[in-house]
């Protein structure tokens, strides 16, 4: 027997990008339902990292999805690049008048899931989209199937797919896949029982390579270095991890603690061929991905929202589709411009294997440059703290 319901607005992934847009959709009197192959403990247990840029807190503050970012949250005032042995401090208040907050991922999933359930949310874990419908049509429709095998049918005006990378919704909207790039490094990340070796997240590029410094709690540090995207985490002992996160991050002093988890993090960017087929909309991981170094991810999955929200309130309270026509170019402004902070961050920090002496010199060359110009430190703290959010449509 298959199941069949009907909602304005049917939302394949339970991640920021889906609950939030939920939460703004609710504020309109659109109904969604939102759907997530996991089961709610394995969403909210998840570690991942979590910069939020300003604009993003902003927006989580005033529509009421999160008021322990301020209470919970680390409130950063910059960053710190270090390299020849020395830092050099990126004070974003001065620079742009606006600041970052350290708040896992999970964290943000946590008040967004509580929100949305307070709220009456149809949000249903352990269901999995296998197929999009009629995608190109008025009335797509999600087929999907719970975790006992019952088929399920999501009939809607607006399919969303917010269900990251590999869901099935991308491949529904893009089948040609998209602009794709893998770099030829990762990061070893570890997390470690110490309190914050810095105030702020540095980055670090050394003679021997690329180290982040950042932190998860006042007693619990994530900290990354450069390594081969082959690496197994479980190769390096404690001892040789501490030493090489030493050799990263010379004149600094770390706090060392036990290392309490290990894994290593493969570099990927990546936007989809394509944004929109008919009603049915990609957003967050499922349009895009971008590497870490930049702390774009989940602020550039927000800044997608933000504007599919105005898009489908314009279509389903004014029946003006406009809006929805005009999302994958407005939107893809954004994406590129993160691609790019990104990429550009991720080069200017790290060594490629086929690095020669004129490239190692000529990206110390940069960093100086950076470091001693304010309109440097300025482009820098303007794109590290988020780009105002587009909302003309």
């Amino acid at each position: 027997m298959t199941t069949t319901v009907r909602t304005r607005v049917a939302i394949v992934g339970a991640g920021p990008a889906g609950l939030l847009l939920s939460h703004l959709l609710a504020a309109a009197g659109i109904g969604s339902i939102v759907i997530d192959r996991r089961e709610r403990d394995e969403i909210e247990r998840t570690v991942r990292a979590g910069i939020l840029e300003q604009g993003t807190v902003d927006l989580l503050v005033s529509s009421d999805a999160s008021t322990r970012v301020l209470a919970d949250g680390h409130r950063h005032d910059g960053i710190e690049l270090r390299f020849d042995g020395a830092g050099h401090r990126f004070d974003f208040p001065a620079l742009t008048g606006r600041s970052v907050w350290l708040y896992p991922q999970h964290e943000v999933l946590t008040d967004l899931i509580a929100a949305r359930l307070a709220d009456g949310q149809d949000l249903r874990f352990g269901v999995t989209a296998t197929a999009v419908r009629d995608a190109a049509s008025s009335r797509p429709t999600v087929v999907a199937v719970d975790a006992d095998g019952a088929e399920l049918e999501i009939e809607a005006e607006v399919v969303v797919g917010a269900d990251g990378s590999h869901g099935v919704v991308r491949k529904t909207v893009s089948p040609t896949g998209g602009h794709f790039r893998e770099y030829p490094f990762a990061w070893f990340g570890i997390l470690c029982e110490a309190r914050p070796s810095n105030d702020v997240l540095v980055y670090s590029s050394a003679d021997a390579g690329f180290a982040l410094i950042s932190q998860r709690s006042e007693s619990v540090q994530r900290m990354y270095f450069q390594c081969e995207p082959d690496t197994d985490p479980a190769a390096m002992s404690d001892v040789q991890i501490w030493a090489e996160l030493r050799k990263r991050t010379p004149g600094m002093r770390l706090n060392e603690g036990p290392i309490i988890r290990r894994d290593v993090l493969r570099f990927r960017s990546f936007v989809a061929h394509e944004l929109r087929r008919g009603r049915t909309v990609l957003v967050g991981d499922a349009a895009h991905t971008v590497p870490p170094t930049g702390a774009k991810g989940m602020n550039l999955a927000v800044a997608d929202v933000v504007l599919l929200d105005r898009a489908i309130r314009a279509l389903l309270l004014d029946g003006d589709e406009g809006p929805l026509d005009r999302f994958p170019e407005v939107a893809a402004r954004r994406i590129w411009k993160a691609q790019h902070f990104s990429s550009w961050m991720t080069n200017l920090l790290h060594t490629a294997p086929d690095a020669t002496d004129f490239d190692r010199r000529r990206r110390q060359g940069e960093l100086h440059m950076l470091t001693g110009s304010e309109s440097g430190r300025r482009y820098l703290a303007e794109a590290y703290t988020g780009w105002p959010f587009d909302t003309a449509l």
